[in-house]
């Protein structure tokens, strides 16, 4: 990675190749295997059956803004050529002096015509997270939404009551034991969907369609292989009202496929892809033989998973 995100400084995941073009199964190390066996079945639909067809050629993105200072936060924005900024905050205990300096930062470098949106990843409790919304709304002059500031449904309902900002649902959708039952609709105004862990494009589509909400596609850390099945899913969506988060492939420091075809936005927008880009730097940036083996393990491992029969 470039700087420090999500709490971590190196992503790894397995890229291979099937009938219908190239999967990325890159589950966070941490993720048990139950976790993880979405994530393969959104590869293994990339690899053996393709995506469904879009609606439109291309997506809007938002730039984002790791827990860096003001002057590279707003040096990131400048560069970004996007009108969207997405700015991580809470990434640590007592950082909400810094998140301002960087969430007025962004706004100084969007101008008034830009949309701020922040990311707390569930870091707050309700009452540290109405009192910190307020105060970056003030920062921002005027937020876009909130994602995630809360753990669970009943949290982001309790926030959502009491501040004048939009919240959006992340991780209480896509960590769920099933997004097809989350009721969501009285603690969020938008859904942010990811194709990896929520099981392919059909599975989060049918995710959209239960949620009700205006939904968004996130990425999930991958390189340009798993980018393009996210950017599939946010170009089938029937209806797109946000920018999308898509533009983290700046975030890593290489990718897998060759340079001309990294998935990178260009004015805030990145093309609808049919089949994901060939990774053909993979040999560049392989692990060692002892990661490279566990990967390999977990694949045959969660392979086995999602090929059981259901219990009972």
């Amino acid at each position: 990675m470039t700087t420090r995100f999500r709490g971590i400084t190196v992503r790894e995941g397995l890229v291979f190749a099937g009938p219908a073009g190239w999967g990325e199964f890159c589950p966070f190390t941490e993720y048990d295997d139950a976790e993880a066996a979405p994530w393969l079945a959104a590869a293994l639909e990339a690899a053996n059956e393709g995506w469904p067809a879009p609606v439109r050629e291309r997506v809007p993105v938002n730039c984002i803004v790791p827990a860096v200072g003001p002057e590279r936060a707003r040096a990131l924005v400048a560069a970004s050529g996007c009108s969207t900024a997405k700015v991580k905050v809470a990434d640590e205990p007592g950082s909400l002096p810094a998140d301002l300096e960087r969430v007025a930062a962004v706004r100084d470098a969007l101008g008034p015509g830009g949309a701020v949106r922040v990311d707390a990843n569930a870091r707050w409790a309700v009452d540290e997270a109405v009192t910190a919304i307020r105060a970056l709304d003030r920062a921002a002059g005027g937020l876009e939404y909130v994602e995630q500031p809360c753990v669970t449904v009943d949290e982001l309902a309790a926030v959502r009551r009491r501040v004048d900002v939009r919240i959006a649902a992340d991780e209480s959708i896509r960590r769920a034991e099933d997004p097809l039952r989350v009721a969501v609709a009285e603690a969020a105004d938008v859904a942010v969907l990811k194709c990896a862990p929520l099981g392919g494009v059909r599975r989060a589509l049918a995710v959209a369609q239960a949620c009700g909400l205006p939904c968004i596609v996130s990425s999930a850390l991958e390189t340009s292989v798993g980018l393009a099945a996210e950017i599939a899913l946010a170009a089938a969506l029937p209806q797109l009202d946000f920018a999308c988060g898509l533009g983290t492939g700046a975030l890593l420091r290489a990718d897998v496929v060759a340079t001309a075809d990294e998935l990178r936005p260009v004015d805030g927008w990145l093309p609808v892809l049919r089949t994901a880009p060939e990774p053909v730097r993979r040999t560049e940036v392989a692990a060692d033989p002892e990661r490279t083996r566990w990967w390999i393990e977990r694949f045959a491992r969660v392979s086995a998973r999602l090929s059981a029969p259901p219990a009972g």
